[in-house]
Parts: C-alpha cells; sequence; structure tokens
C-alpha cells in the first residue's frame, strides 16, 4: 500500500509541475520586441499597466514612450592610428654618474662597456648585470639562459637606443665583457 501511495503522489507532482509549467506561457520562444532604456516612471506606469489587465486577458506587449532628450550625446572619439609611444634613450652625456664609490674592476667593466658602445643610464644598472652573469656562470647556468635574461636587463636599460644596435648584441657583450673583466 506505501509503494501505491508513493507512486500516485509522485505522479500527482509531476502533473502539478507540468501545469504550472504551462500555465506560465505560450510556447513562443522568440521576443517580441527590443528592450530599451527607460526612465524609472516610464518603467513603473507600464508594469502598472502590465498588472492591471485582467486575469484572463493577454497582456499586449507595450511600448514605453520614448525618454526625454536632456542633452546632445557627446560626439564619438577620433580614432585615428598612432604608433604606440617609445622612451626616448636618456642622452649619456647629459646625465652626471657618480663613479666615486667604485672600485677599479667596477670602473674597468664600465669602461669596457663604453668602449664596445655600452653607456648604461647608471653604473648600477650595467654591475647588476655584471653580478647576475657573474653569478650565473658561477652557478653553472647555460649560456642560453644568461642571454635570455641578459639581454631583457640590457633592453630595459634607459639609455638603450635599438636604433644604435640590436638588444641581442647588447646582451652578448655584457656577458662577454662580465666574463672578461668582472667575474675574476
Amino acid at each position: 500500500m506505501h509503494r501505491t501511495r508513493g507512486k500516485v503522489v509522485g505522479v500527482a507532482l509531476v502533473i502539478a509541475a507540468t501545469g504550472l509549467l504551462a500555465a506560465c506561457g505560450d510556447s513562443d520562444s522568440t521576443a517580441s520586441s527590443t528592450p530599451t532604456l527607460t526612465t524609472s516612471s516610464t518603467s513603473a506606469a507600464a508594469a502598472s499597466a502590465a498588472t492591471s489587465s485582467a486575469p484572463g486577458e493577454s497582456a499586449q506587449p507595450q511600448t514605453p514612450a520614448p525618454a526625454p532628450e536632456t542633452a546632445a550625446p557627446a560626439p564619438a572619439p577620433e580614432t585615428a592610428t598612432v604608433a604606440p609611444e617609445r622612451p626616448q634613450p636618456v642622452p649619456t652625456n647629459e646625465v652626471p654618474q657618480d663613479t666615486s664609490g667604485l672600485s677599479d674592476k667596477d670602473r674597468k667593466f664600465l669602461d669596457s662597456l663604453k668602449a664596445q658602445g655600452i653607456a648604461p643610464a647608471s653604473p648600477d644598472i650595467a654591475l647588476s648585470i655584471a653580478t647576475y652573469v657573474c653569478q650565473g656562470v658561477a652557478a653553472g647556468a647555460s649560456e642560453a639562459d644568461l642571454s635570455t635574461f641578459v639581454t631583457a636587463m640590457a633592453g630595459s636599460d634607459p639609455s638603450f637606443d635599438p636604433s644604435k644596435m640590436p638588444v641581442e648584441t647588447a646582451g652578448k657583450i655584457y656577458i662577454d665583457t662580465a666574463e672578461q673583466t668582472y667575474c675574476q
């Protein structure tokens, strides 16, 4: 008897759910109008008109009144093709470099870089790269690994000018110069 009662309750629930879903609307799934932005008074009027229709009547879609224009829309910005900005290299002859606290090894490394056409924006940048190269060599890093990071660091120097030499060449110069003058 419990089984029969459970089946009857289950069937009754399925029928009730189907009836509720069918009462929610017809089977038309297409949109009948395009949604628009309305002011709060227009949407309130549309909502009250929809709720005041008789229960047996089908509510007709109502088109909201256009919102009054208060100001002219702003003109669209002009779209012009603009080349991306690149930072300009810092002229090395205008940047005073304090070399008073540098060791002879530091000066030798910086002078060697300068002789090969590299003038870093500050000695700290070049010496950081040299220290990285020496640590990488001591740790047994491959030439490819060193080159990847040193090239990135050399290219990020504000005074680096890619029109004078490729960044890969600058990275190679940093590595070779550090190995010859700084890592010893």
